[in-house]
């Protein structure tokens, strides 16, 4: 079945890969989308449209890019891959010519982004973020672009599970509470391993992402410094775990008190609101 004039298929993935002599590297990350339909239901699932600025990192060979443009949004395409950078806009041209304009390609590491060096504010992130950075690249581009109000990410299924835990979760840590202090997350599908080319040996998941006010007027730094403290011996009690960080384990306990938490609870029966309160009475 031929796909509709725009997207890509995955003859067209494979032909243009073969054109870039392209060698797809885990240390990328690189897994391409070949599948049009897993297109369209991301760009449904983000809701984004003719009013938002969508920020793509790794936009690879345009799979997605298309798609976002098709929706009318404006986007950013942030691609590392030299090689990439410079095809992806010959194939919008090629694909979506009347797009071509709301497109603008940055040759960069999102991890390295700042906000003074994209052209507009983006609104969305829309992303498949290669499974290594996936978390940092998020937690990044939140603190460092506050216009950002809502994403969806596809990653790796078991990060997408850390992202959206909730306290009490066996996999709830340091990512699902760093997360939590700037909105909520969730969890909305699975994506099946064949719509990639090369075919990864992972599942993967769709989060969503929704910004939210900080759960508390204090510097986000000193919570964040908190929480690494508390999941950095999850098996030990607050009051251990939080020795190092308060100076002794009795002051660990003091502040703990303080701010109405058991000494004797550990990181993951807290949620960021009681990470916050520790930091405050610092």
């Amino acid at each position: 079945m031929n796909e509709p004039p725009g997207l890509l298929g995955p003859a067209d993935v494979r032909r243009l890969a073969d054109e870039l002599d392209l060698r797809p590297t885990k240390k990328l990350g690189q897994n391409f989308v070949h599948d049009a339909n897993t297109v369209r239901r991301i760009v449904e699932l983000a809701e984004v449209g003719p009013a938002d600025v969508v920020l793509e990192v790794g936009p690879g060979l345009g799979s997605l890019t298309l798609g976002l443009l098709g929706s009318g949004a404006q986007v950013i395409a942030v691609e590392v891959d030299s090689v990439l950078a410079t095809r992806l806009p010959v194939t919008v041209r090629e694909r979506a010519p009347s797009a071509f304009d709301r497109l603008t390609v940055l040759r960069a590491d999102a991890l390295c982004l700042r906000s003074q060096d994209l052209p507009r504010p983006p609104t969305a992130l829309v992303a498949n973020l290669p499974y290594n950075v996936a978390v940092p690249v998020v937690l990044h581009l939140l603190a460092e672009l506050p216009s950002m109000g809502h994403g969806l990410v596809m990653v790796q299924t078991e990060v997408a599970d850390r992202m959206a835990a909730r306290p009490g979760s066996r996999v709830y840590g340091v990512p699902s509470v760093k997360l939590a202090w700037y909105g909520r997350a969730r969890k909305v599908s699975a994506v099946g391993r064949s719509v990639f080319w090369p075919v990864p040996n992972v599942d993967s998941a769709l989060v969503e992402f929704e910004r939210r006010p900080p759960p508390a007027d204090i510097d986000r730094r000193g919570v964040f410094e908190v929480v690494d403290a508390a999941f950095s011996q999850r098996r030990k009690t607050l009051r251990a775990a939080l020795a190092a960080w308060a100076g002794s384990a009795d002051r660990a306990a003091e502040l703990l008190v303080s701010a109405g938490i058991d000494p004797r609870s550990r990181g993951e029966q807290l949620g960021v609101e009681d990470f916050a309160a520790i930091a405050a009475k610092v």
